[in-house]
């Protein structure tokens, strides 16, 4: 290589050298996402082809196992009811947005002993999934929890919450809200640092209080904190399995159980090891939250398209 051939790739190389480094700085995070994400996603597609019980030869069955699927959803089986309290979690989670939103805007406020207040409401998101099991399991107990001992003070009756069909699911999202709604008050607090306070000023030149100055000047401005809020809180609702797993095992007679612990059965439980039964329902799963993400980042593209 002579000289004028080393200028020539040195001048080329700090040329791009501002467009190439971003690329070298993502490659490692894109090569973990590839390996460790995209790569078990099409594994997943195809696992769910095949009859296997994790040990021995799979078998090649084709879409037997979606077949199945759809026979458990006629004849409102345990796919059936998986699938409603996946939707019953989705509907009810997203309370946490809202609750978050109107904690932060509580908590943002320069009163006295706020950090004490910001400390308590950031409590449940730091503890673990198995810890807020835990304790409401025994909020929730007939014979000591605290629940049935204020029941008891208005004359109400003893209440089995995680025994009872009709109650388990609500009991089991009401406590999941409980670390969510956190989550989501911390993404509002941070949103709200970001707010620009001119445009307050001015809507407040313009007689903007209260609820029209939330409407049309301070939510605006939170949109991406609630895109992020909606897409966790989405995928927190499609993929509860923990809560499930401590406070019931998908009990009382399979009434709580949803689409990620009906997976875990089936595929890794004395249900049988059908790996590809559990894969075909992961398969559900991920095209399911693949909609609403799709949904929310379209919607998200238009509307920076339109300013």
């Amino acid at each position: 290589m002579t000289a004028v051939d080393v200028t020539e790739h040195e001048s080329w190389f700090h040329r791009n050298q501002q467009r190439i480094a971003p690329w070298l700085f993502l490659a490692p995070g894109v090569l973990f996402f590839m390996v460790y994400v995209i790569i078990p996603v099409f594994q997943s597609f195809n696992l769910s082809l095949y009859e296997w019980d994790g040990l021995g030869a799979a078998e090649y069955v084709g879409m037997r196992n979606y077949e199945d699927l759809y026979w458990e959803w006629v004849d409102r089986d345990a796919f059936y009811v998986s699938l409603k309290n996946n939707l019953i979690w989705l509907i009810m989670y997203l309370l946490a947005i809202p609750a978050g939103l109107f904690i932060a805007l509580f908590l943002n406020q320069t009163v006295w002993g706020i950090r004490l207040y910001k400390s308590l409401f950031f409590f449940p998101f730091v503890i673990s999934q198995v810890v807020v099991g835990l304790v409401f399991t025994w909020f929730y107990d007939p014979t000591f929890g605290l629940l049935n001992e204020l029941l008891g003070l208005v004359g109400l009756g003893p209440l089995n919450v995680l025994g009872d069909e009709r109650f388990v699911t609500y009991g089991i999202i009401f406590a999941g809200l409980w670390p969510q709604t956190a989550y989501c008050m911390i993404l509002y607090l941070t949103g709200l640092n970001a707010v620009d306070p001119e445009q307050i000023e001015a809507g407040r030149l313009d007689g903007a209080k209260g609820g029209r100055m939330l409407w049309h000047i301070i939510l605006p401005q939170l949109r991406p904190a609630t895109f992020i809020a909606f897409v966790v809180t989405i995928i927190g609702a499609l993929r509860s399995f923990d809560l499930i797993s401590i406070m019931t095992q998908g009990g009382p007679f399979g009434s709580s159980r949803v689409l990620a612990y009906y997976m875990f059965e089936v595929a890794l439980s004395e249900y049988g090891f059908r790996m590809g039964y559990g894969a075909a329902i992961a398969v559900i799963l991920f095209l399911i939250m693949l909609c609403f993400i799709a949904y929310f980042l379209w919607s998200m593209y238009r509307e920076e398209k339109g300013h």
